[in-house]
């Protein structure tokens, strides 16, 4: 792909999200994109917000709008920094030493882009996810705080509830086996694009159970046990 087709398809991407209408697969268009265009692609949408006056809250590892597509969740272990962290050589120490506290989260995911192709029967690939921002669209920090070493976080898991019902049961240890490695993983990779965790920043450390479908009058509840809780409703 080129650059100007990375702002094309930057473009389209925040168009869906301003509409609520969804665009077809990038790698449809262009079918010879590659995991560099992705994040080139996201990276302009990155851009095109901060130029708009829009801020970095934090980052997920797998934009937030009042108006969803096809709105799921994902139960998640969220890290509050409270110092800078970049480079390729981050470590765990590093990591735990600029968390501030770790807390329960509920990550809104949404789609941008098309799940299925109707002509072909394609699905998306990682490259459209990609783009996609990773499809996040918005997160819920539940009100417990926590200091990064108060609990085991491999140990930290979450029962799903949708409309009282058990959907989605996991624990932390199903994020690269430790959710403080994904973090150690997101700065190393935000690196290569000259990026870095700054103070106040929340990161969602990925999710350890499988998207949960939220339609119109969804309550979700993830209760964490001893570690919190957090809830959400879709009107």
């Amino acid at each position: 792909m080129t650059p100007n087709e990375h702002l094309q398809a930057a473009e389209d991407l925040l168009g869906a999200e301003a509409s609520g209408e969804q665009i077809g697969l990038l790698t449809k268009r262009h079918p010879e994109m590659e995991m560099e265009d992705a994040y080139a692609v996201q990276n302009a949408v990155y851009r095109a917000k901060l130029e708009r006056g829009r801020s970095v809250v934090g980052w997920k590892i797998g934009l937030t709008s009042k108006r969803f597509i096809q709105p799921r969740i994902e139960a998640e272990i969220a890290f509050v920094m409270k110092s800078p962290i970049g480079g390729s050589g981050v470590t765990r120490d590093d990591v735990l030493k600029a968390t501030d506290y770790v807390a329960p989260s509920i990550e809104i995911l949404d789609t941008r882009i098309v799940r299925l192709d109707s002509e072909t029967g394609r699905t998306r690939t990682v490259f459209d996810t990609i783009s996609d921002n990773a499809a996040n669209a918005g997160v819920v920090i539940g009100p417990a705080r926590h200091a990064v070493d108060a609990f085991d976080l491999r140990w930290v898991g979450a029962i799903t509830l949708r409309n009282t019902e058990v959907e989605e049961t996991g624990l932390g240890a199903g994020v690269l086996n430790d959710p403080v490695e994904s973090v150690v993983w997101l700065a190393r990779r935000m690196a290569q694009y000259g990026q870095s965790i700054e103070p106040g920043q929340i990161i969602l450390s990925g999710s350890f159970i499988r998207p949960v479908e939220c339609p119109a009058g969804a309550q979700i509840v993830a209760d964490f046990g001893a570690f919190g809780y957090v809830d959400i409703n879709f009107d």
